[in-house]
């Protein structure tokens, strides 16, 4: 499931899990159980995923950081009315740059240091394009209440 979250594809994900426990496996010995093993696979199953993406030429731009200097909203309610699956459906459908730092941020629950290292931008990039994916997928998910009330 969480490779499937980052590509899209049910049988890419195959292969990152795939190759995600080879790789797991052959670095066993550097596993230190400072964290659960679940989670430090699941770190290399998104890092394999998001690798796969530069590999196919996903390019994430820099925003420049003297254009730029917004402070997160933490006024994030969505009516109980929009199940899970709906908002994770609306996220899926976002632009790439988006998704991935939406999935990270609100389904991983990486922080914005742990983000800009794993999609090699900076903070600041990354907080930016949270906030605007935040914007895209609230007018997503008033569009989709809407259209559930007429």
């Amino acid at each position: 499931m969480v490779a499937n979250r980052y590509v899209k594809d049910r049988f890419l994900a195959e292969d990152i899990m795939q190759d995600a426990f080879i790789k797991a496996f052959k670095n066993i010995k550097n596993y230190k159980n400072e964290v659960a093993f679940g989670a430090w696979l699941k770190r290399i199953v998104i890092n394999q995923s998001i690798d796969l993406l530069k590999k196919n030429k996903l390019e994430l731009i820099a925003i420049n950081n003297d254009v730029i200097t917004k402070v997160e909203e933490e006024d994030w309610q969505v009516e109980n009315t929009i199940s899970v699956d709906e908002i994770v459906a609306n996220i899926n459908s976002l632009k790439e740059k988006y998704r991935l730092v939406l999935t990270l941020y609100l389904l991983e629950g990486y922080d914005h240091q742990e983000i800009s290292e794993i999609l090699n931008i900076t903070e600041n990039t990354s907080r930016t394009q949270l906030l605007r994916g935040k914007k895209v997928l609230k007018e997503k998910l008033k569009n989709t209440m809407y259209a559930a009330r007429y």
